[in-house]
C-alpha cells in the first residue's frame, strides 16, 4: 500500500514537471502549473493587429467563393451556395481530381459552368492565392483547419472553416492573431448556433421569458459506428486514438455561450474536465488497429464556471449506442428550455393545487404543446423569419446549414459584423486542448486564456446584424 502511494505521489510530480518543462517561459500560447492550477497565458496584442470586436468589412457586391474540401461536409456546402443570390461559386478544390469532377458536373447540370477546379495535396494554395475570390470556404479535416484559414487570410481572404476552427490553444491564437493583423474575416462554421429550437431559446432568453441564466448544457452525445469508415484515411478515429478531452465541443458550447453572452458581457474564467476509460475505444482499436491502445474515453464531461458566476456542462460522447443529442439545455430563474430528448419550455412559478405530493414526479412539466408551438412563431427569432421556409426545403441538418451560409453571405455583402466572430472560433475550439490537460493532471481547473485580451466586457449580448 505504502509502495503504492509513493507511486502515485511520483507520478504526479513527474506530470508537473513534465508540463512546466513542455511548457517554458518562452512560450507564449502555453501555461504553468500554480498552486494546483493549471494557468495559460494570455500574451499582448502585438502593436500592428486591431481588435475584431463588432468588425464590419466593407461590403461584397458579390461574394465569390472558393471551396476547399469536398468529401463529407463540401458537397453539400456547394450545393446550399447555389441558393445564395449575393455569392458566385468561383473554384472547387479537394485532394481527388474525381472529387472535384463530381461537383463541376453538379453545378452544370444547375447551369452553372465556369467554376475552375483543382486537386492534389498543395492545390489548396492556389486556391487562396487567386485574387477574384472573396471567401474561403474550408471543409477539410481538423488538422489542416487552421493552417489553411491563416494562409486565405494572410492572402486577403475571409474565411469561413469547419468545425472545430483549431485544435491547440496554439492554433487558436494564431488565428486570432491573424484575423486582427490582416483585418479579414475567420468564422467558423458552427452550424448548430442557427438551428431554429436554439435561435429562438435564445431570443425568448434575451427578452427576459427564463430570468437570469444560472447554468446551461449541451452536448455531441453521437453514435459514430456506422460513419468511422467514411473518413478518409481515418482521420478522425486516428485522432481520437492520440487524444483525451472533447475533441469535438463546439456544437455543444456554441449555442450555450450566445445564451450566455461570452465575451459580450461574460467570459469563460475556468474549466475542469473528467473522462471514463476507454471501453468501446478500445474495441474498436483492437479491431482497426490490432492493438488496445485508446486514449479517448467514452464519454468526457468538461464544467465551466464563468466571470458572472454562471456554469456550464459540455459532453462528448461518440462511440455508445445513445440517441443523438446536443442536449441544449438553459436553466433560468423564471424559466427553462430543453431540446433533448424532448423539446420543451417551462416558464414561471409551479402550482400545485392542494397538498403537494412529494411523490407526484409529473406534477412539474414542461407547458403543453400547443403553448410550446405558440412560442416558437411568437419568439421566432428575426434573421430566419424571411428564409426559414427556403432553408427547410433547401436542407443541411433541417435548415440550419443554409441560414448559417445565408447569413455568412448576407454580411459580407451588407458590410455588416459576422454573426460569429473569431474570438468565438477561438474560445470554443479551446475546449479541445483545455479539456485533455485538465485530464492528464487529474481533472485539475484551468484558467483559460482570454482571446479578446481583456476586451470581453466592451460588447454586451449577442446582437445579429439586421
Amino acid at each position: 500500500m505504502v509502495k503504492k502511494r509513493i507511486s502515485q505521489i511520483v507520478g504526479t510530480m513527474f506530470l508537473a514537471v513534465m508540463a512546466i518543462t513542455s511548457c517554458a517561459e518562452k512560450n507564449d500560447y502555453g501555461y504553468k502549473l500554480k498552486d494546483g492550477r493549471i494557468v495559460y497565458n494570455t500574451p499582448p496584442r502585438p502593436s500592428d493587429q486591431i481588435s475584431m470586436l463588432g468588425y464590419a468589412a466593407d461590403p461584397i457586391e458579390n461574394v465569390r467563393v472558393g471551396f476547399i474540401g469536398l468529401g463529407m461536409r463540401g458537397p453539400g456546402a456547394v450545393d446550399r451556395f447555389t441558393y445564395l443570390e449575393d455569392a458566385t461559386i468561383v473554384a472547387l478544390c479537394d485532394l481527388l481530381e474525381e472529387r472535384v469532377k463530381a461537383e463541376q458536373k453538379k453545378l452544370a447540370d444547375k447551369g452553372i459552368n465556369e467554376v475552375d477546379g483543382y486537386w492534389g495535396e498543395q492545390a489548396w494554395k492556389q486556391v487562396c492565392e487567386r485574387e477574384d475570390i472573396d471567401l474561403i470556404y474550408l471543409a477539410v479535416p481538423w488538422q489542416y483547419h487552421t493552417q489553411m484559414a491563416v494562409y486565405a487570410m494572410e492572402h486577403g481572404k475571409h474565411v469561413a472553416v469547419e468545425v472545430p476552427a483549431a485544435t491547440s490553444i496554439k492554433e487558436c491564437w494564431d488565428l486570432v492573431n491573424t484575423s486582427e493583423r490582416t483585418r479579414r474575416h475567420c468564422m467558423m462554421l458552427e452550424n448548430c448556433v442557427y438551428d431554429d429550437f436554439e435561435l429562438t431559446t435564445l431570443n425568448m432568453a434575451q427578452h427576459g421569458l427564463f430570468g437570469d441564466i444560472v447554468h446551461v448544457e449541451g452536448a455531441y452525445i453521437h453514435n459514430l459506428d456506422p460513419y468511422w469508415d467514411l473518413y478518409q484515411g481515418d482521420w478522425r478515429m486516428k485522432y481520437n486514438k492520440e487524444h483525451h478531452g472533447d475533441v469535438y465541443p463546439t456544437h455543444g458550447i456554441g449555442p450555450v455561450a450566445m445564451v450566455l453572452g461570452l465575451h459580450r458581457g461574460d467570459k469563460m474564467d475556468y474549466l475542469v474536465s473528467m473522462d471514463t476509460d476507454s471501453f468501446h475505444g478500445k474495441d474498436l482499436s483492437e479491431k482497426r488497429y490490432g492493438d488496445r491502445e485508446y486514449a479517448n474515453g467514452d464519454h468526457t464531461a468538461t464544467y465551466i464556471r464563468t466571470h458572472n458566476g454562471r456554469t456550464i456542462e459540455i459532453q462528448h460522447d461518440t462511440y455508445n449506442p445513445r440517441p443523438y443529442s446536443r442536449m441544449f439545455q438553459v436553466t433560468g430563474t423564471k424559466g427553462f428550455a430543453n431540446k433533448y430528448p424532448v423539446q420543451g419550455f417551462a416558464l414561471g412559478e409551479v402550482k400545485l393545487e392542494g397538498q403537494p405530493d412529494f411523490e407526484n414526479l409529473d406534477a412539474e412539466q414542461f407547458v403543453s404543446d400547443e403553448l410550446r408551438l405558440k412560442l416558437m412563431a411568437e419568439y421566432q427569432h428575426p434573421i430566419t423569419k424571411d428564409v426559414l421556409a427556403l432553408a427547410k426545403k433547401v436542407g443541411g441538418h433541417g435548415g440550419m446549414d443554409f441560414i448559417m451560409d445565408y447569413r455568412l453571405v448576407y454580411c459580407l455583402h451588407n458590410g455588416l459584423p459576422l454573426d460569429q466572430d473569431v474570438y468565438d472560433a477561438a474560445e470554443w475550439s479551446s475546449l479541445v486542448e483545455l479539456s485533455e490537460v485538465s485530464i492528464l493532471h487529474g481533472s485539475a481547473p484551468v484558467d483559460m486564456p482570454d482571446f479578446t485580451r481583456g476586451e470581453w466586457n466592451i460588447h454586451k449580448g449577442v446582437h445579429f446584424a439586421l
